[in-house]
């Protein structure tokens, strides 16, 4: 009954598209067209912190900051060469003024200096003057990144350097946008090369891309209803959806070219493609949503941003499809006829002969490796952080020359209930001592627990104490993330909460990355078996077998740990929105070869004994699977190619060659597996019909 209404559905959609081809491709076109100019108001974030949970601390702690106080956490380092203390001073007036700049910490805010510098601490002298150099510790405002950077930067000079979150972020800013266009205009000109070779049409490649990226204009445009995007959601999606869609046009268009030697009618032929299609299309189309859906349910937001907009560009992409492309392809039908060329890509029909060779030795190499691979891709480290982006910049060499001069140095806020100078002084004191812990700036120790902040200004006192908090500003010497750092963390944290209890929060970079770290962790479990879930029911529900969901996820899967544990046995470390989006989307994307060669097989399974069975499977398939392997695969190396980011290019990276992965592994290891377990898949599979070979039977 449910198979006749779906039917009756995709036969009502097919009918609708033929009458009314030329308003669908107007609907559509315009659509796009006003998608275009909308997607140019949708803001993109790209600051990583605004995505975790409510709940986290150093949420929490930047709630408090903003309601609280009326300058953020430092977040730019400046150093200024070759200056006198009073040129110091000079300078330090002028990056007050610069638009943008909240607030600038120098060496007179913690130290005398109408005093011989012989007489402060050289210790404190040296953490913002050595050398004839001052080092400012700057507070851009929030929104500000860009503007103020640039000012900062023509009013030190070619000689000056500034460095840190802020301007690490306007690095950001400035290349993404580029980048995603040049990506783009790296991966359409491949992807068009590897459909001619696959078409027998020079405008059918056209038409896929017009296809999807249409689909694209009104994924991004619609992206209005959510206010704003994460940067990652505006580098990553237009081209995973258009890597991981274009097979749906691809199969409309294989299906309209079949029905047309059964159909003189081209209308007739749309139809019936139409309808035939559409449930190979959906089935496709399912595997990958759910995968994309499974980041939803991440804590860290970021996963609910990317998912939420891949998900929704699978199912503008699925419409597009099944509605403009037929629309298209039947005005533009006898284009396609005067373009036709002669197949320019073989067409694998024996290509199983090589590929039955590698069998063995697939399965005796994945069992062999599968699980150091499953153990390894577990101790994978991860980096969190976004300061690897500027490396290569001008804000990362900057960061270079100031640790050159100054070393590292770290900046944490703890936020604690104002009410007692003497116990803020004592914790001072005690965080001091720690390790790493360069410097502790706060009322207590700058000013003294003698003096009561009432008897002072609020130009003194405000960058210190709100109604309720007070702000102790640490400082340390280790980078923003990595053992040391986050060890730190967990010392000064402890510290604190030793005086303070519960009540006490942290802030900064370090602190942040912290939280990060430990909510990923939960994430990746969680977000990685609800996907290995969802995708286990789709199979179930597609091949009615209580056997073959197991192979096809084993079978992806294990390319999944072989692609994640590289990292860990080469010794480096890799984005950690990298690892949880491959996690889902290599699953999701390439699940899909795994399915259509064991739909072949099953349904030549019927007819044919085992190894014919498989070799027409393989002959049938392995093209379709070449094309799609090659286009996410591209995409994948393209990304890589072209971000400066590393959250992205480790997208890019782990995609391309988890791709690959995933192709060697359903062309040569996939065979194996069902030719091992053909009797088992038999058995526990819905009407499957297999042909009993009468002479092995005996």
């Amino acid at each position: 009954m449910q198979q006749g209404v779906v039917e009756d559905i995709m036969s009502g959609l097919a009918n609708l598209v033929v009458k009314h081809k030329k308003a669908i491709l107007a609907l559509f076109i315009a659509a796009a067209a006003i998608c275009a100019v909308l997607q140019s108001f949708v803001a993109v974030n790209y600051n990583m912190v605004d995505y975790l949970p409510p709940e986290a601390q150093s949420t929490k702690a930047l709630e408090i900051m903003q309601e609280e106080f009326d300058a953020d956490m430092p977040n730019a380092s400046v150093m200024v060469k070759d200056v006198s203390i009073e040129e110091a001073l000079a300078y330090k007036q002028k990056l007050a003024e610069v638009s943008g700049v909240d607030s600038v910490l120098w060496l007179d805010d913690v130290a005398d200096l109408k005093q011989p510098l012989e007489t402060a601490d050289a210790d404190t002298v040296q953490g913002y003057y050595k050398n004839g150099n001052a080092l400012y510790t700057v507070t851009i405002a929030d929104g500000m990144e860009q503007e103020a950077s640039d000012a900062i930067r023509e009013l030190i000079g070619e000689d000056g350097a500034l460095a840190g979150e802020s301007p690490d972020l306007a690095t950001m800013q400035q290349a993404t946008g580029a980048e995603v266009g040049n990506a783009m205009a790296i991966l359409l000109p491949i992807i068009i090369a590897i459909l001619i070779l696959s078409s027998s049409s020079w405008i059918e490649p056209l038409l896929f891309i017009l296809t999807i990226g249409i689909s694209i204009l009104i994924n991004m445009g619609t992206n209005i209803f959510f206010g704003e995007v994460s940067f990652m959601t505006n580098s990553v999606s237009p081209i995973l959806q258009l890597a991981v869609s274009l097979d749906y046009a691809i199969f409309l268009l294989h299906s309209f070219a079949d029905n047309r030697k059964k159909y003189g009618d081209v209308n007739e032929a749309m139809r019936h493609a139409v309808k035939e299609s559409a449930s190979t299309i959906a089935a496709s189309a399912a595997t990958t949503l759910f995968g994309f859906l499974a980041l939803t349910f991440m804590d860290f937001q970021i996963g609910a941003d990317l998912g939420w907009n891949l998900a929704k560009g699978i199912v503008l992409s699925f419409v597009t499809t099944m509605v403009f492309l037929p629309a298209l392809t039947l005005c533009t039908v006898r284009l396609i006829d005067k373009t036709r060329h002669r197949r320019l890509m073989p067409n694998f029909k024996n290509v199983n002969k090589v590929f039955s060779k590698l069998a063995v030795p697939a399965l005796i190499l994945v069992i062999l490796v599968v699980v150091p691979a499953f153990l390894g891709q577990g101790q994978t480290g991860f980096v969190y952080g976004n300061s690897s982006a500027a490396q290569a910049s001008e804000s990362g060499r900057a960061k270079e020359e100031i640790q050159e001069e100054f070393g590292q140095s770290t900046i944490m806020a703890l936020l604690v209930p104002r009410g007692d100078v003497s116990k803020e002084f004592a914790m001072g004191g005690e965080l001091g001592d720690l390790n790493h812990v360069t410097a502790v700036v706060s009322y207590a120790n700058m000013v003294g627990a003698a003096y009561p902040p009432e008897f002072l200004g609020e130009d003194v006192t405000g960058q210190f104490y709100s109604d309720h908090y007070a702000r102790i500003v640490v400082y340390t010497d280790t980078p923003a993330e990595g053992d040391a750092a986050f060890g730190t963390v967990e010392e000064i944290m402890a510290v604190a909460r030793s005086y303070y209890g519960d009540t006490v929060y942290s802030v900064g970079e370090s602190a942040n990355l912290y939280d990060m770290k430990n909510v990923v962790q939960e994430d990746n479990r969680f977000v990685t078996i609800l996907a290995v879930i969802a995708i286990f029911l789709v199979l179930l529900v597609t091949f009615k077998s209580g056997t073959l969901p197991f192979l096809l996820l084993l079978t992806i899967e294990a390319g999944i740990w072989i692609n994640l544990a590289i990292p860990y046995f080469t010794g480096t470390s890799i984005n950690f929105i990298g690892y949880l989006v491959l996690n889902t989307v290599q699953l999701g994307a390439t699940v899909d070869y795994a399915i259509l060669l064991t739909t072949t097989y099953m349904r030549n399974r019927k007819a044919m004994p085992q190894k014919e069975a498989m070799h027409q499977a393989m002959g049938d398939s392995f093209k379709s699977i070449l094309v799609s392997a090659a286009t996410l695969a591209t995409a994948g190396f393209t990304l890589y190619a072209t971000s400066s980011n590393p959250a992205v290019s480790d997208i890019g990276l782990l995609l391309g060659r988890g791709t690959l992965l995933s192709l060697f592994m359903v062309i040569c290891f996939l065979p194996a597996l069902l030719r091992i377990f053909d009797k088992a898949i038999a058995k526990t599979t819905y009407k499957a019909g297999f042909l009993i070979d009468r002479s092995k039977a005996k």
